[in-house]
């Protein structure tokens, strides 16, 4: 009980700062002898307590946000109960399979990420565009990234943060926090799908009690992420999602 309780606070506390906290939670059920579909779940329903803690405690970075979440969040919920579709009629290698290539990817567009937004700054402003504009290519890029990361994150779940982060970072003039902040919150979004769904089909399937001691973690390092997480600079906060997603990347192929 301790084990898990303090893994649901280092996977809150990494959701908040960067998004990967299940690949924490995730090997600590199977260790400790859940199905993996079952720590899935378990993990899914728990850690929806951290997403709002995490998303509470980043709330001043989504303002002025909102005019483009309108169309990410549909995308996000969308996806996300098709992943979770996913979860529970394939078999679990069919799509694990693309996670270490999905995480690569998202590592390379952090890493590059402030190379393609200097390079869309100079193409804007040669033709007398605002530098914050967004055309209405890069949104249905945008949007349609949103809704294959949401698909991902109902059948998995983990690193959907930084394949998301990934995504804004090549697509959006935004700053790293005001991304993390949207980040936590269609992530939180996606694991509230997921849940439910998992709830309302495979209740017999859930560990609650699991579950609970992960929300219970999750909702405390929630607020520590987001409270020290805010006060990273861009540069340490890619650095920090980098290394995690090393790890994480490292940990999936170990499997």
């Amino acid at each position: 009980m301790v084990l898990i309780a303090l893994a649901g606070v280092g996977a809150g506390a990494i959701n908040a700062v960067v998004g990967s906290g299940t690949l924490i939670t995730f090997p600590t059920l199977v260790a400790l002898g859940y199905p993996p579909v079952t720590s899935t779940m378990s993990n899914a329903v728990g850690l929806v307590a951290g997403g709002v803690s995490g998303t509470w405690g980043y709330r001043r970075e989504l303002r002025g946000q909102w005019d483009r979440l309108r169309w990410q969040i549909p995308a996000s919920l969308v996806g996300a109960g098709l992943g979770a579709w996913l979860l529970l009629h394939l078999p679990e290698k069919v799509f694990t399979q693309i996670v270490p290539v999905l995480l690569i990817g998202a590592l390379i567009l952090v890493v590059i990420g402030p190379r393609i937004q200097s390079w869309a700054r100079r193409r804007a402003e040669e033709t007398g565009q605002s530098a914050e504009h967004i055309s209405a290519r890069r949104m249905a890029a945008l949007v349609l990234a949103t809704f294959a990361v949401g698909i991902y994150g109902g059948y998995f779940t983990a690193a959907q943060g930084i394949l998301l982060v990934g995504a804004m970072g090549a697509l959006l003039p935004e700053s790293m926090q005001r991304m993390n902040a949207a980040k936590n919150l269609l992530s939180l979004l996606v694991n509230v799908v997921a849940a439910v769904a998992y709830t309302l089909v495979a209740f017999d399937r859930i560990s609650w009690a699991a579950a609970g001691l992960i929300a219970v973690g999750s909702l405390l390092g929630g607020f520590l992420g987001a409270h020290y997480g805010r006060r990273l600079s861009p540069n340490a906060l890619r650095a920090v999602i980098v290394v995690v997603g090393l790890i994480g990347l490292y940990r999936l192929l170990s499997v």
